[in-house]
């Protein structure tokens, strides 16, 4: 078996050669590429064929020098043998950096058509006029080239490295701020919270303090009333006695008797402001306590702006106020100042006047 073999490469060996030669254009002396039919059967390469006529004036087969009425054929059968061929050669030339028409070494290179050539090739008049460089003065060349490319590619890579590095940090920032800012939210939300408990505590106080001492003056008036019911149903029980008694004993005390029922007693009268001042106490509630929170707030026209922040400044809690510092890490943002040491307000004037006054502490 591995004696066919051998026996079947040696005769594809001896057979390349007469192949490449059948398959080669008789004016280029190359492989076939796009090859055409003339009425005279003769193949080139269509490339050369039109090369040919125009340097000729006339359409005559530059072999046998027939005259051609008709247009060149496609010849595409002839095209996939050479496309076979062409496969078949590759790996071995590709492995071996040979010339598959000539067995010469690829020591030649043309820009035009691109394509590696030996010493042979560049004769070809496919190839004439083209610009061909050796292989290795070439590669050199365009190593040297790329080199060149790389050096900006790679700044532009350490740029791209180093706005990652910074957005990853300010990822880790912007958390951070969050932690912080919600932090401050809550704790300046207990404040109010804390004034609006201590409101509530104090309003309902009060309620309660005008409910007892109005509670006090009913209770005072419903005993002095209650005296009163007890007096004159004493009086009623004496008179309703004496009208049950034998008439010499009613008639000896009728004088008494009548000026018992002569006693006249005040009607009651109703106690003024008795109820709870509702009005008062409910009256613009909501109001009544916002104004009276004025008192506890601060308003400040300008906030700085943390984002804008020198590192070499610190900011209070409340973005009021600014102190030199030592360094800080921040993200360089774009909107932070590097070379000023400033800082911005959160925002910003573009027409009025205004006016605010600003504190140095040296």
């Amino acid at each position: 078996m591995s004696s066919n073999r051998s026996q079947h490469l040696e005769d594809k060996a001896h057979r390349a050669p007469v192949l490449s030669e059948v398959l080669s254009c008789p004016v280029c002396l190359s492989i076939f590429n796009n090859p055409v039919t003339l009425h005279c059967q003769h193949n080139f390469c269509k490339s050369c064929l039109d090369q040919s006529w125009d340097q000729a004036g006339t359409q005559e087969c530059p072999v046998c020098w027939r005259r051609s009425c008709l247009e060149p054929c496609p010849n595409f059968t002839l095209q996939n043998i050479v496309e076979s061929y062409l496969k078949e050669q590759e790996p071995a030339t590709v492995s071996k950096g040979m010339c598959i028409l000539h067995r010469e070494s690829l020591k030649l290179f043309c820009l035009d058509d691109h394509e590696a050539l030996c010493v042979v090739c560049q004769t070809s008049r496919s190839h004439l006029n083209h610009r061909i460089w050796p292989v290795e003065e070439l590669a050199l060349d365009y190593r040297e080239q790329l080199k060149k490319v790389l050096i900006p590619m790679e700044k532009k890579m350490s740029t791209f490295i180093y706005f990652k590095e910074e957005c990853v940090k300010s990822c880790g920032y912007i958390k951070t701020q969050t932690q912080q800012t919600e932090t401050e939210i809550k704790q300046e939300f207990q404040k109010l919270h804390k004034f609006l408990q201590d409101e509530e505590a104090a309003r309902i106080a009060a309620l309660r303090e005008e409910e007892e001492q109005k509670s006090e003056i009913m209770k005072d008036n419903i005993e002095n009333i209650t005296r009163e019911i007890l007096s004159l149903s004493d009086t009623m029980k004496s008179i309703k006695l004496e009208i049950g008694v034998e008439d010499l004993s009613f008639l000896a005390n009728i004088k008494d008797t009548v000026k018992r029922t002569q006693c006249q007693m005040q009607d009651p009268e109703g106690v003024s402001g008795a109820l709870i001042d509702v009005a008062k106490h409910l009256g613009s509630l909501k109001y009544r306590v916002w104004e009276k929170m004025l008192g506890i707030v601060q308003y400040t026209p300008v906030t700085l702006d943390p984002n804008t922040v020198h590192p070499h400044l610190s900011l209070s809690k409340d973005l009021t106020s600014v102190t030199c510092s030592q360094k800080q890490e921040f993200p360089e943002n774009p909107e932070r100042f590097k070379n000023c040491v400033s800082v911005l307000g959160s925002e910003g004037f573009t027409s009025g006047r205004h006016c605010w006054e600003v504190e140095f502490y040296i």
